[in-house]
Protein backbone atom coordinates (compact mmCIF):
# COMPACT_ATOMS: atom_id res chain seq x y z
CA UNK A 1 0.00 0.00 0.00
CA UNK A 2 1.44 2.89 -1.23
CA UNK A 3 0.52 5.43 1.69
CA UNK A 4 2.12 3.50 4.21
CA UNK A 5 5.68 3.81 2.44
CA UNK A 6 6.41 6.65 4.28
CA UNK A 7 6.96 4.83 7.14
CA UNK A 8 10.19 4.06 4.86
CA UNK A 9 10.94 7.53 4.08
CA UNK A 10 10.53 8.74 7.76
CA UNK A 11 12.98 5.40 8.99
CA UNK A 12 15.56 6.24 6.00
CA UNK A 13 15.23 9.91 7.12
CA UNK A 14 17.05 9.02 10.85
CA UNK A 15 20.08 8.21 9.26
CA UNK A 16 19.36 4.42 7.93
CA UNK A 17 20.50 3.01 4.69
CA UNK A 18 17.46 0.96 3.32
CA UNK A 19 16.29 -1.09 0.82
CA UNK A 20 12.85 -2.53 1.20
CA UNK A 21 12.09 -5.91 -0.41
CA UNK A 22 8.17 -6.67 -1.49
CA UNK A 23 6.68 -8.73 -3.62
CA UNK A 24 5.32 -7.35 -7.11
CA UNK A 25 1.67 -7.99 -6.31
CA UNK A 26 -0.90 -9.82 -3.03
CA UNK A 27 -3.41 -12.09 -3.97
CA UNK A 28 -6.34 -12.55 -0.84
CA UNK A 29 -9.92 -12.38 -1.07
CA UNK A 30 -10.16 -9.60 -2.89
CA UNK A 31 -8.18 -10.45 -5.72
CA UNK A 32 -4.85 -9.47 -6.58
CA UNK A 33 -3.23 -6.09 -5.12
CA UNK A 34 -0.49 -4.93 -7.64
CA UNK A 35 2.59 -2.70 -5.55
CA UNK A 36 1.60 0.73 -5.43
CA UNK A 37 4.79 2.69 -5.59
CA UNK A 38 4.10 6.17 -3.98
CA UNK A 39 6.36 7.36 -1.26
CA UNK A 40 9.93 6.47 -2.57
CA UNK A 41 12.43 9.29 -1.73
CA UNK A 42 15.32 8.22 0.68
CA UNK A 43 15.40 4.62 0.38
CA UNK A 44 14.99 1.84 -2.54
CA UNK A 45 12.04 -0.32 -2.95
CA UNK A 46 12.40 -3.05 -5.12
CA UNK A 47 10.52 -5.84 -5.99
CA UNK A 48 11.54 -9.94 -6.45
CA UNK A 49 8.51 -12.64 -7.03
CA UNK A 50 7.82 -14.66 -4.85
CA UNK A 51 6.27 -18.80 -5.35
CA UNK A 52 2.56 -18.86 -3.75
CA UNK A 53 1.41 -15.63 -3.37
CA UNK A 54 -1.58 -15.09 -1.36
CA UNK A 55 -0.82 -18.45 0.96
CA UNK A 56 0.10 -16.81 4.03
CA UNK A 57 2.23 -19.51 5.62
CA UNK A 58 4.00 -20.74 2.88
CA UNK A 59 4.62 -18.29 0.54
CA UNK A 60 9.00 -17.27 -0.28
CA UNK A 61 10.85 -14.90 -2.21
CA UNK A 62 12.87 -16.12 -5.80
CA UNK A 63 16.46 -14.65 -5.33
CA UNK A 64 16.13 -13.12 -2.05
CA UNK A 65 19.32 -14.98 -1.08
CA UNK A 66 21.20 -13.26 -4.19
CA UNK A 67 19.64 -9.70 -2.91
CA UNK A 68 21.05 -10.17 0.35
CA UNK A 69 24.32 -11.12 -0.91
CA UNK A 70 24.55 -8.07 -3.17
CA UNK A 71 23.15 -5.66 -0.20
CA UNK A 72 25.32 -6.73 2.60
CA UNK A 73 22.73 -5.70 5.30
CA UNK A 74 23.74 -5.31 9.01
CA UNK A 75 19.97 -6.00 10.18
CA UNK A 76 17.61 -7.61 8.19
CA UNK A 77 14.11 -6.53 9.60
CA UNK A 78 11.76 -9.68 8.25
CA UNK A 79 7.75 -8.46 8.85
CA UNK A 80 6.30 -11.83 8.97
CA UNK A 81 5.18 -14.02 11.99
CA UNK A 82 7.51 -16.72 12.93
CA UNK A 83 5.61 -19.66 11.89
CA UNK A 84 5.92 -18.56 8.35
CA UNK A 85 8.25 -20.11 5.41
CA UNK A 86 9.29 -16.60 4.30
CA UNK A 87 10.17 -15.62 7.78
CA UNK A 88 12.78 -19.12 8.05
CA UNK A 89 14.12 -17.88 4.94
CA UNK A 90 14.68 -14.98 5.89
CA UNK A 91 16.58 -15.61 9.12
CA UNK A 92 18.56 -18.10 7.07
CA UNK A 93 19.64 -15.75 5.02
CA UNK A 94 20.52 -13.03 8.04
CA UNK A 95 22.47 -15.99 9.94
CA UNK A 96 24.37 -16.71 6.89
CA UNK A 97 25.93 -13.42 6.78
CA UNK A 98 25.85 -12.47 10.49
CA UNK A 99 23.38 -9.57 10.34
CA UNK A 100 21.44 -9.13 13.27
CA UNK A 101 17.56 -10.21 12.30
CA UNK A 102 14.01 -8.75 13.77
CA UNK A 103 10.62 -10.46 12.56
CA UNK A 104 7.16 -8.63 13.25
CA UNK A 105 4.14 -10.04 14.43
CA UNK A 106 0.28 -9.22 14.85
CA UNK A 107 -0.83 -12.94 16.24
CA UNK A 108 -2.59 -12.38 19.35
CA UNK A 109 -4.37 -15.79 19.78
CA UNK A 110 -2.06 -18.16 21.77
CA UNK A 111 -2.11 -20.42 19.24
CA UNK A 112 -0.33 -24.22 18.86
CA UNK A 113 0.22 -25.12 15.50
CA UNK A 114 1.53 -29.17 13.88
CA UNK A 115 4.75 -29.86 12.82
CA UNK A 116 6.40 -28.76 10.89
CA UNK A 117 5.20 -24.79 11.85
CA UNK A 118 5.42 -25.36 15.46
CA UNK A 119 9.29 -26.79 14.70
CA UNK A 120 10.01 -23.68 12.51
CA UNK A 121 8.24 -21.75 15.03
CA UNK A 122 10.33 -22.39 18.07
CA UNK A 123 13.87 -22.16 15.76
CA UNK A 124 12.64 -18.76 15.06
CA UNK A 125 12.17 -17.10 18.63
CA UNK A 126 15.33 -18.85 19.15
CA UNK A 127 17.58 -17.14 15.40
CA UNK A 128 15.85 -13.99 15.94
CA UNK A 129 17.61 -10.80 17.44
CA UNK A 130 14.64 -8.92 18.89
CA UNK A 131 10.33 -9.48 17.99
CA UNK A 132 8.56 -6.65 17.36
CA UNK A 133 5.19 -7.00 18.64
CA UNK A 134 2.42 -4.54 16.87
CA UNK A 135 0.33 -4.59 20.04
CA UNK A 136 0.78 -5.80 24.04
CA UNK A 137 -1.82 -8.66 23.33
CA UNK A 138 0.67 -10.07 20.53
CA UNK A 139 3.59 -9.46 23.22
CA UNK A 140 1.47 -11.50 25.88
CA UNK A 141 1.43 -14.31 23.62
CA UNK A 142 5.08 -14.63 22.58
CA UNK A 143 6.14 -14.45 26.45
CA UNK A 144 3.41 -17.20 27.14
CA UNK A 145 5.65 -19.24 24.34
CA UNK A 146 8.71 -18.01 26.28
CA UNK A 147 10.39 -15.66 23.72
CA UNK A 148 12.83 -14.03 26.29
CA UNK A 149 14.60 -12.04 23.74
CA UNK A 150 14.14 -8.18 23.52
CA UNK A 151 10.55 -7.31 22.50
CA UNK A 152 9.38 -3.82 21.66
CA UNK A 153 5.55 -3.40 21.48
CA UNK A 154 5.53 -1.11 17.90
CA UNK A 155 2.38 -0.72 15.31
CA UNK A 156 3.66 -1.85 12.38
CA UNK A 157 2.88 1.73 10.57
CA UNK A 158 1.82 4.63 11.25
CA UNK A 159 -0.29 7.41 9.86
CA UNK A 160 0.19 10.58 8.58
CA UNK A 161 -1.56 13.10 10.05
CA UNK A 162 -0.80 15.51 7.13
CA UNK A 163 -2.34 13.31 4.55
CA UNK A 164 -4.89 11.74 7.20
CA UNK A 165 -6.60 14.85 8.40
CA UNK A 166 -10.09 16.69 9.13
CA UNK A 167 -12.33 18.03 6.59
CA UNK A 168 -12.29 21.60 6.19
CA UNK A 169 -16.44 21.66 5.92
CA UNK A 170 -19.02 19.49 5.82
CA UNK A 171 -21.60 19.20 3.18
CA UNK A 172 -25.65 18.72 3.77
CA UNK A 173 -26.08 15.15 4.23
CA UNK A 174 -27.78 12.80 6.46
CA UNK A 175 -25.65 11.02 9.06
CA UNK A 176 -22.97 9.03 7.23
CA UNK A 177 -21.94 5.72 8.81
CA UNK A 178 -18.53 4.10 7.53
CA UNK A 179 -17.50 0.60 7.16
CA UNK A 180 -14.03 0.28 5.04
CA UNK A 181 -12.86 -2.84 5.15
CA UNK A 182 -12.42 -6.58 3.92
CA UNK A 183 -16.05 -7.77 3.05
CA UNK A 184 -15.91 -11.62 5.25
CA UNK A 185 -17.83 -12.76 7.84
CA UNK A 186 -15.53 -12.04 10.62
CA UNK A 187 -15.71 -8.01 10.29
CA UNK A 188 -18.98 -8.17 11.29
CA UNK A 189 -20.59 -6.44 8.89
CA UNK A 190 -23.75 -8.16 8.07
CA UNK A 191 -24.17 -7.15 11.97
CA UNK A 192 -23.52 -3.40 11.06
CA UNK A 193 -26.64 -3.89 8.33
CA UNK A 194 -29.15 -5.39 10.92
CA UNK A 195 -28.16 -2.39 13.89
CA UNK A 196 -29.04 0.35 11.12
CA UNK A 197 -32.05 -1.04 10.05
CA UNK A 198 -33.62 -0.85 13.47
CA UNK A 199 -31.96 3.26 13.68
CA UNK A 200 -35.01 6.50 12.84
CA UNK A 201 -34.59 9.38 11.05
CA UNK A 202 -32.30 9.82 8.44
CA UNK A 203 -28.99 7.92 8.40
CA UNK A 204 -26.98 6.50 5.49
CA UNK A 205 -24.52 3.36 5.29
CA UNK A 206 -21.45 3.60 3.07
CA UNK A 207 -19.33 0.05 2.49
CA UNK A 208 -16.13 0.48 1.05
CA UNK A 209 -14.36 -2.21 -0.02
CA UNK A 210 -13.81 -5.92 -1.58
CA UNK A 211 -14.59 -9.76 -0.73
CA UNK A 212 -17.03 -12.41 -1.03
CA UNK A 213 -19.31 -11.56 1.18
CA UNK A 214 -20.77 -8.67 -1.18
CA UNK A 215 -23.36 -10.36 -3.01
CA UNK A 216 -24.72 -11.65 0.41
CA UNK A 217 -24.68 -8.41 1.86
CA UNK A 218 -25.98 -6.39 -0.77
CA UNK A 219 -29.04 -9.18 -0.86
CA UNK A 220 -29.27 -8.64 3.29
CA UNK A 221 -29.78 -5.09 2.72
CA UNK A 222 -32.64 -5.39 0.41
CA UNK A 223 -34.14 -8.07 2.47
CA UNK A 224 -34.35 -5.64 5.28
CA UNK A 225 -35.71 -2.82 3.24
CA UNK A 226 -32.54 -0.47 3.98
CA UNK A 227 -31.02 -0.97 0.29
CA UNK A 228 -31.62 2.77 -0.90
CA UNK A 229 -29.58 4.04 1.64
CA UNK A 230 -26.44 1.97 1.78
CA UNK A 231 -23.65 2.58 -1.19
CA UNK A 232 -21.69 -0.45 -1.45
CA UNK A 233 -17.80 0.49 -3.28
CA UNK A 234 -15.11 -1.47 -4.50
CA UNK A 235 -11.82 -0.84 -3.03
CA UNK A 236 -9.54 2.11 -3.46
CA UNK A 237 -6.34 2.77 -3.95
CA UNK A 238 -4.67 3.48 -0.70
CA UNK A 239 -3.64 6.83 -1.80
CA UNK A 240 -7.13 7.96 -1.94
CA UNK A 241 -7.98 6.75 1.08
CA UNK A 242 -7.87 9.92 2.84
CA UNK A 243 -10.37 11.62 0.75
CA UNK A 244 -13.19 8.87 1.49
CA UNK A 245 -13.13 9.64 5.62
CA UNK A 246 -14.58 13.04 4.38
CA UNK A 247 -17.03 11.00 3.44
CA UNK A 248 -18.95 10.14 6.07
CA UNK A 249 -19.53 11.37 9.85
CA UNK A 250 -18.74 8.24 11.84
CA UNK A 251 -16.79 4.81 11.81
CA UNK A 252 -17.73 1.54 12.95
CA UNK A 253 -15.80 -1.82 12.69
CA UNK A 254 -17.65 -4.52 14.57
CA UNK A 255 -15.48 -7.27 14.21
CA UNK A 256 -16.29 -10.86 15.72
CA UNK A 257 -13.56 -13.28 16.99
CA UNK A 258 -13.30 -16.71 15.45
CA UNK A 259 -11.64 -19.37 16.93
CA UNK A 260 -8.35 -18.94 14.50
CA UNK A 261 -8.71 -14.78 14.45
CA UNK A 262 -9.65 -11.87 16.59
CA UNK A 263 -8.97 -8.37 15.60
CA UNK A 264 -5.10 -7.48 15.35
CA UNK A 265 -5.18 -3.91 15.18
CA UNK A 266 -7.87 -2.09 12.81
CA UNK A 267 -5.72 -0.01 11.24
CA UNK A 268 -8.57 1.82 9.45
CA UNK A 269 -9.94 2.91 13.24
CA UNK A 270 -6.44 5.12 13.14
CA UNK A 271 -7.07 6.47 9.78
CA UNK A 272 -10.47 7.67 10.76
CA UNK A 273 -9.27 9.18 14.20
CA UNK A 274 -6.41 11.01 12.58
CA UNK A 275 -9.18 12.36 10.08
CA UNK A 276 -11.87 13.76 12.55
CA UNK A 277 -13.94 10.79 11.96
CA UNK A 278 -15.61 9.14 15.64
CA UNK A 279 -15.38 5.92 15.64
CA UNK A 280 -17.21 2.56 17.16
CA UNK A 281 -15.64 -0.70 17.79
CA UNK A 282 -16.32 -4.31 18.87
CA UNK A 283 -14.58 -5.26 21.75
CA UNK A 284 -12.59 -8.27 19.35
CA UNK A 285 -8.84 -8.35 20.12
CA UNK A 286 -6.79 -5.06 20.15
CA UNK A 287 -9.85 -2.52 19.10
CA UNK A 288 -10.54 -1.64 22.79
CA UNK A 289 -6.57 -0.65 23.23
CA UNK A 290 -6.29 1.27 19.46
CA UNK A 291 -9.60 3.17 20.29
CA UNK A 292 -8.56 4.03 24.64
CA UNK A 293 -10.57 6.93 25.24
CA UNK A 294 -10.99 8.38 21.73
CA UNK A 295 -14.59 6.21 20.53
CA UNK A 296 -17.25 3.75 21.70
CA UNK A 297 -16.76 0.09 22.68
CA UNK A 298 -19.60 -2.19 22.39
CA UNK A 299 -19.48 -5.94 22.98
CA UNK A 300 -18.88 -7.74 20.21
CA UNK A 301 -22.02 -9.44 18.23
CA UNK A 302 -24.40 -7.32 20.31
CA UNK A 303 -26.81 -5.89 17.52
CA UNK A 304 -28.78 -3.55 19.75
CA UNK A 305 -25.64 -2.06 21.64
CA UNK A 306 -24.20 -1.01 18.12
CA UNK A 307 -27.01 0.82 17.27
CA UNK A 308 -27.66 2.24 19.99
CA UNK A 309 -24.02 3.66 19.88
CA UNK A 310 -24.37 4.65 16.23
CA UNK A 311 -27.57 6.81 17.83
CA UNK A 312 -25.94 8.33 20.64
CA UNK A 313 -23.24 9.70 18.25
CA UNK A 314 -25.64 10.86 15.63
CA UNK A 315 -27.58 12.75 18.46
CA UNK A 316 -25.18 13.65 21.29
CA UNK A 317 -23.16 16.82 19.63
CA UNK A 318 -20.94 17.57 22.70
CA UNK A 319 -19.49 13.78 22.74
CA UNK A 320 -19.35 13.73 19.15
CA UNK A 321 -17.33 16.96 19.19
CA UNK A 322 -14.68 15.39 22.26
CA UNK A 323 -14.66 12.32 20.15
CA UNK A 324 -13.28 13.94 16.99
CA UNK A 325 -11.02 16.27 19.19
CA UNK A 326 -9.63 13.37 21.63
CA UNK A 327 -9.41 10.89 18.63
CA UNK A 328 -7.08 13.44 16.65
CA UNK A 329 -5.02 13.80 19.21
CA UNK A 330 -4.54 10.02 20.00
CA UNK A 331 -3.39 9.69 16.51
CA UNK A 332 -1.19 11.83 16.38
CA UNK A 333 0.49 10.90 19.85
CA UNK A 334 0.54 7.24 19.58
CA UNK A 335 0.40 6.09 15.81
CA UNK A 336 2.13 8.80 13.94
CA UNK A 337 4.68 7.48 10.98
CA UNK A 338 7.87 9.76 12.75
CA UNK A 339 6.70 7.62 16.35
CA UNK A 340 6.67 4.46 14.33
CA UNK A 341 9.84 5.32 12.79
CA UNK A 342 11.89 6.40 15.78
CA UNK A 343 11.03 3.57 17.92
CA UNK A 344 12.23 0.87 14.96
CA UNK A 345 15.06 3.16 14.28
CA UNK A 346 16.44 3.07 17.90
CA UNK A 347 15.95 -0.87 17.75
CA UNK A 348 18.49 -0.74 14.84
CA UNK A 349 21.06 1.17 16.68
CA UNK A 350 20.79 -1.03 19.63
CA UNK A 351 21.08 -3.92 17.26
CA UNK A 352 24.20 -2.64 15.37
CA UNK A 353 25.71 -1.38 18.96
CA UNK A 354 25.73 -5.29 19.29
CA UNK A 355 27.45 -6.12 16.59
Amino acid sequence: MGIYQRKCETIAAQGVELLAVVPPSWKDERGETPLERAYTRGYRLKTLPIVRSGDFHLHFYRDLGAQINQFQPDILHIDEEPYNLSAWQGLHHARRIGAKSVLFSWQNLDRRYPPPFSWGERWALKQADALIAGTESAAEVWRRKGYQGRMPVIAQFGTDGDLFHPAQSRPERPFTVGYFGRLVAEKGVSLLLEAVATINGHWRLVILGGGPERAALEAQAKHLQIAERVSFHAAVPSVEMPAQYHNIDLLALPSLTRPNWKEQFGRVLVEAIASGVPVIGSSSGAIPGVIGDAGLIVPEGDTAALAAAIEKLRDDGPLYAEFKRKGRARALAEYSHEGVAEKTAALYRELAARA
